[in-house]
C-alpha cells in the first residue's frame, strides 16, 4: 500500500531541498577528506564501498530508494555470530553475500 504525500512535489522541494542540499554538500566533503587522506581507502573498506554502491542507487531512476539502501546495508545473514567484536554497529555489511 503506498501512502500519499500530503505535500506536492513543489511543496517537498520548498520545505525540505535546503536541509537536503547541505546533507549533499556534507557527504561531499567527507569523501574529499578521505581522498586527501588516502586516494586508495574507498576500493579497500566495504563501507564505502557500501556508500559507493547506495549513491549509485540513489542516481537510478527509483523507485523504494530506501528500501534498496537498507537492503544493501544490512546483514543478511540469520544465524547468530559467536561473539560481538567491537561494541558498535559498523554501519554497513562487510561479508560475503
Amino acid at each position: 500500500m503506498t501512502i500519499q504525500s500530503p505535500l506536492d512535489a513543489p511543496a517537498l522541494a520548498d520545505e525540505y531541498f535546503i536541509e537536503n542540499r547541505n546533507r549533499l554538500l556534507e557527504l561531499a566533503a567527507f569523501l574529499d577528506r578521505l581522498d586527501r587522506a588516502d586516494p586508495t581507502r574507498g576500493s579497500r573498506d566495504f563501507r564505502l564501498r557500501a556508500l559507493a554502491d547506495a549513491l549509485a542507487i540513489l542516481a537510478g531512476p527509483g523507485p523504494n530508494y530506501v528500501s534498496q539502501i537498507q537492503e544493501l546495508l544490512s546483514d543478511p545473514t540469520t544465524e547468530p555470530i559467536a561473539a560481538l567484536d567491537r561494541k558498535s554497529a559498523l554501519g554497513a555489511y562487510g561479508g560475503k553475500k
